[in-house]
């Protein structure tokens, strides 16, 4: 994209020219993959359901309006929608892939789960992977997309406080899970480390 094209003005050149349309696919693609992969942990149906986003997108395009969040939330949104239908659809346990776990920006905001995801990858990804899908794809959108309380609620449909008070419980049933796995009880007396998962949710 031209430096002196702006993407709002792209957009607006998008809703009418299919050229235009290919730029905010190249600037976008390689993301939506990403979160496509992370929630269906096949290359083949992410490749294929990738497709059928910016397929739907192109579509609706001329409709789309600047609600405040950036487009890529619009993009999200339209991709967690396609693949709970495949979720449904097929039947599938909802399960996102955590291979490259390493790979969430976690460090600034939570340096003790980074610091978890050092020395215990394995146990991390197991508890994450108990939890229920829609704290799955939390996780995703914080951690990978690195995405704001209100660019996630719009993509899940919630309000930016019910993502907030989700974040919050999301981390504290990992922090029981891993307290569990490693054989304590977080109300035991034992002396606790310093906990994952205290730092506040405030973006």
């Amino acid at each position: 994209m031209s430096s002196t094209i702006d993407e709002k003005t792209l957009i607006e050149r998008a809703k009418e020219d299919k050229e235009a349309f290919g730029q905010l696919y190249e600037l976008y693609v390689d993301r939506i993959y990403k979160y496509v992969y992370y929630r269906t942990s096949n290359v083949a149906d992410a490749e294929d359901l990738t497709a059928k986003i910016f397929i739907r997108a192109m579509k609706h395009i001329p409709r789309y309006k600047d609600q405040g969040v950036p487009f890529s939330a619009w993009l999200y949104r339209i991709a967690h929608n396609l693949v709970a239908n495949w979720h449904r659809d097929n039947s599938r346990r909802k399960m996102v892939a955590l291979d490259d776990i390493t790979h969430w920006h976690v460090g600034d905001e939570s340096p003790e789960f980074a610091t978890q995801l050092l020395e215990d990858k394995t146990l991390l990804i197991s508890a994450i992977r108990r939890l229920p899908s829609d704290r799955q794809e939390l996780l995703i959108l914080k951690f990978m997309e690195r995405l704001s309380n209100a660019e996630i609620g719009d993509i899940m449909g919630r309000s930016e406080g019910a993502i907030k008070s989700l974040y919050h419980r999301t981390l504290l049933s990992l922090r029981e899970d891993l307290h569990e796995r490693n054989g304590r009880s977080p109300s035991t007396n034992a002396p606790e480390k310093p906990s994952l998962f205290k730092r506040p949710f405030s973006r």
